[in-house]
């Protein structure tokens, strides 16, 4: 039997090694990557083929550089197939929405026993279940209740931090369909400087052209249209 192939991604190293060891000494997992942040791990994936990408993901939220829900926001566009699963130690509300509506298949906290964590990832590409650890299930089904109720947790819109200020003004000109020179008259800048700025765009949304931006974008509605 193929050994499931996952990824850790969690800024603490001794987390990362320790479960990678746990994960791997039960012999039905394949740990093919681990990295430190959201941008380490969209770089290493990036010298993998498509027959070494991890099946599962384990994505702790809060990290350095760029945090577990922004990660999951851009991996799944790029790999719609991989299966991102929040594996944190925040069951915040907030937390919990947020998750679910950049793309994670499953919340999971980080207390939970390796045997556990093993069998929601087989449940996961079994079954197609929903993995959540008990009391993060719980206050899901309240969440769920809430809505005839209009009582959803607030959240943030789905802005990419990653992306300065001025690099965010860019694409919304690009989006709104304004060539390099119309964007860089309407923020009052040079034409290089604009593309400049789509170069970094393009690095840290690891895209290669303007159409994949402007999809991103798009679909996750980065900017409110009315």
């Amino acid at each position: 039997m193929d050994k499931i192939r996952v990824a850790i991604v969690d800024d603490k190293r001794f987390l990362r090694s320790n479960l990678a060891d746990q994960l791997q000494y039960s012999n039905q997992i394949e740990v093919v990557l681990t990295a430190g942040n959201g941008i380490d791990f969209l770089q290493q994936m990036e010298n993998l083929s498509s027959a070494q990408y991890p099946l599962v993901v384990l994505m702790d939220i809060e990290m350095p550089e760029m945090d577990g829900l922004e990660t999951v926001l851009i991996a799944k566009e790029i790999y719609p197939d991989i299966q991102f699963l929040m594996l944190t130690a925040f069951s915040e509300d907030e937390k919990i929405f947020e998750a679910v509506k950049v793309g994670a298949s499953g919340y999971l906290l980080k207390d939970e026993s390796i045997s556990k964590i093993i069998a929601f990832i087989k449940e996961l590409l079994n079954e197609g279940t929903v993995p959540m650890s008990p009391i993060v299930a719980r206050k899901t089904l309240m969440m769920l209740k809430s809505v005839n109720n209009h009582d959803l947790p607030e959240h943030k819109a789905d802005t990419p931090s990653v992306l300065s200020e001025r690099e965010m003004q860019i694409l919304e000109g690009i989006v709104d369909g304004l060539n390099y020179h119309q964007v860089a008259d309407k923020l009052f800048i040079s034409p290089h400087t604009v593309r400049k700025h789509i170069a970094n765009i393009y690095e840290k949304l690891h895209v290669s052209n303007k159409t994949a931006a402007i999809k991103i974008a798009l679909k996750k509605n980065w900017f409110k249209r009315s």
